[in-house]
């Protein structure tokens, strides 16, 4: 259902691209115009980006009596004090520009969000994370979008300002260009439930307090609001035009706490709007599908290491029992979601990457690559899917940032890295070995020389437990 899901987003997605959308502008001579917007920083614990962010959010170009920054500052650090002197020095320059505290970290994130939003002059408010840099003109080609009085929020695409860092980063760029084009261009066409990211996008204040305001009750604040506003009939515009970049983890104990948050808050998002997306009757069938696939998609991880842990047990099965054959032959059809995620996946890559034979061929090594490593992550990503529908509560687990340009060479001394492995990496090498297993049991099975059907499947999990173990182990070297 999922795999179908992805191909009529694909069939959304090259639709859309047929049409020619004209892009809202608004007259900067006439003040009246021109809307008041806060700009949101939520920053915590940010010494290695933190300079990097202020400088270029002060570049942005939109008149200052019509722009407020507020930095919701919740570090417990030595960033507090560089941060404020740093925040003083832009507010010499005639920038509107505050420095936020709170004496606890209530709500995490959203919690920062909520209270900044109670004394925000702007009737529009931009978020932007830490390591995000918008480009000088993002406000002007976003906040012309607002002419439509229905819109509640107008997201831009992430961009990759590290996607050739290595092969984490550019695994992490490949999964997250498909969420930014087909995912979000495909529902967005449609008029079909999309989220905002969290950040790089700007919201209508009206829309936030009308929706019922930010709630910290799930790691994914940015889905659960999206949810509230567009059941409240709030409509939402995605940009793909528009590109904000930022940068990806470079390290896996990152990318390993970014992929937990994610998915096990769009678990908990599962959860919390499940019968409300249900019981709508604000949206068509086909929208309630689409959004209930949307929330479900963590939960794919589960079924992948499901399905990967029988495989083995069922290759026996199959050759032992003969009569039970006829019945794996039919469940191989199921391999088709596999091809249509190939295909679907091909035109988000051919966008970025350009068409061609050769771009093809890398094509086909960074789909398998892709796939070996998500697998590789299927048990971490699954306890975390578990945990979310199991309403199992967990702090927010904030993903550190190493502003790679200045410190590529050290990222082992920043400051922020966990210095304990995961309780998991053990499990995910023992993994490594069962799937090895798989690879060595496809030779013996069977009366006629072997059973190399399900070969492909265990030699991906194999390299994908593996990559995930040793980059594990490495990364405490």
């Amino acid at each position: 259902m999922y795999a179908l899901a992805q191909l009529n987003l694909l069939y959304n997605y090259l639709s859309s691209k047929k049409k020619r959308e004209q892009c809202e502008t608004f007259d900067l001579s006439k003040p009246n115009e021109v809307p008041y917007v806060t700009i949101q920083l939520p920053v915590f614990n940010e010494m290695y980006v933190m300079e990097r962010l202020l400088d270029n959010i002060a570049l942005l170009d939109y008149p200052k009596d019509k722009l407020e920054i507020q930095v919701l500052d919740d570090s417990t650090d030595e960033t507090v004090t560089t941060t404020k002197a740093h925040v003083e020095r832009l507010a010499e320059t005639g920038l509107d520009i505050k420095h936020i505290t709170r004496t606890n970290r209530v709500g995490f994130k959203a919690g920062a969000l909520k209270e900044g939003l109670e004394i925000a002059k702007g009737d529009f408010i931009a978020i932007f994370d830490a390591d995000f840099l918008p480009q000088p003109n993002w406000l002007k080609r976003t906040v012309p979008y607002f002419k439509n009085d229905k819109i509640g929020v107008v997201q831009t695409r992430w961009g990759h300002i590290n996607r050739n860092y290595s092969l984490l980063t550019r695994i992490q760029a490949f999964a997250l260009d498909a969420h930014f084009t087909l995912e979000q261009v495909g529902r967005n066409s449609k008029g079909h439930f999309i989220n905002f990211n969290g950040t790089a996008g700007i919201w209508r204040k009206d829309c936030i307090i009308d929706a019922g305001n930010w709630e910290g009750d799930t790691l994914t604040e940015d889905l659960d609001l999206s949810y509230r506003a567009q059941l409240k009939n709030w409509e939402f515009k995605y940009l793909e035009d528009v590109e904000t970049p930022a940068e990806l983890p470079i390290v896996i104990s990152a990318a390993r706490s970014q992929q937990f948050r994610w998915n096990k808050g769009g678990a908990e998002n599962f959860r919390k709007m499940l019968w409300r997306v249900i019981k709508s009757k604000n949206i068509s069938a086909k929208t309630k599908v689409h959004g209930l696939l949307h929330l479900l998609n963590s939960s794919m991880f589960l079924s992948i290491f499901v399905v990967a842990i029988l495989s083995i047990p069922m290759l026996y099965i199959k050759n032992e029992y003969a009569h039970l054959r006829d019945y794996f032959y039919v469940m191989s059809f199921f391999v088709m979601s596999t091809i249509i995620f190939f295909v679907c996946y091909w035109f988000m890559y051919r966008n970025t990457y350009g068409s061609g034979f050769k771009k093809f061929f890398g094509y086909v090594g960074m789909f398998f690559t892709f796939f070996s490593i998500a697998m590789g992550f299927s048990l971490h990503n699954s306890i975390a899917v578990i945990e979310g529908h199991a309403g199992k509560k967990s702090e927010f687990v904030r993903t550190p940032k190493f502003n790679i340009r200045r410190f590529k060479d050290n990222w082992k001394n920043n400051k922020y890295l966990r210095k304990n492995l995961s309780k998991n990496v053990v499990l995910e090498g023992l993994l490594m070995s069962y799937f090895g297993f798989g690879m060595y049991s496809a030779f013996i099975v069977g009366d006629q020389g072997g059973d190399f059907g399900l070969f492909p499947f265990h030699l991906m999990l194999f390299i994908g437990f593996g990559y995930v173990f040793f980059k594990s182990i490495a990364s405490k070297v």
